[in-house]
């Protein structure tokens, strides 16, 4: 499949993607744009082991790492028009800044998890690949994909329970975070 096919086919979830292993919202378009010029350079997609959207997933996960690596980490600023989409317009002011503090938290957790845990834990719990499709997307043993799967959810949980004890801590970024300090699985 050809980039441009690729690209509209898939340009979305690669967006998902990468605000989810924590690109602000500023950068998304400029790492989405590099992704596919990857794919462009790599010639498209290949039909074989991997499905379009993991292979897109394991690039995606290359060129954040690149990005995190040659830009200084910014504190990530929730995206405000996101959250009050996910919030419905029916609630109570109160309600909504529950709502708002929450997913807040979610993405504070999720932005604490290693880069490649965290890139395991959103493709299987939130975009539903299966532990074979994502070990053939990243190229990974499916043993790694279990270790990284498990060791993300602990942190993840651990995370957001600090979080919820913590409320003041949702607008602080947690030390260390994103920098893999639990060490390579």
């Amino acid at each position: 499949m050809r980039a441009d096919a690729l690209f509209r086919a898939h340009a979305a979830f690669v967006a998902a993607f990468v605000v989810r292993l924590g690109v602000s919202k500023a950068e998304v378009d400029d790492v989405v744009q590099e992704v596919f010029l990857t794919v462009h350079r790599r010639g498209g997609f290949e039909e074989g082991g991997a499905k379009p959207t993991t292979w897109l997933a394991e690039i995606a996960l290359r060129v954040v790492s690149t990005h995190k690596r040659t830009e200084r980490r910014r504190r990530v600023v929730p995206d405000e028009a996101a959250l009050d989409r996910a919030v419905a317009t029916s609630q109570s002011p109160h309600e909504i800044a529950e709502h708002r503090d929450a997913l807040s938290r979610v993405q504070r957790a999720l932005d604490s998890v290693d880069v490649d845990r965290r890139a395991v834990f959103i493709l299987y719990e939130m975009m539903g690949e299966s532990c074979d499709d994502i070990a053939q997307g990243l190229g990974i043993p499916i043993g790694t994909v279990h270790s990284r799967l498990f060791a993300a959810r602990r942190a993840f949980q651990k995370a957001h329970e600090r979080l919820v004890r913590s409320p003041s801590m949702v607008e602080r970024p947690p030390a260390g975070a994103g920098a893999g300090a639990g060490g390579e699985l």
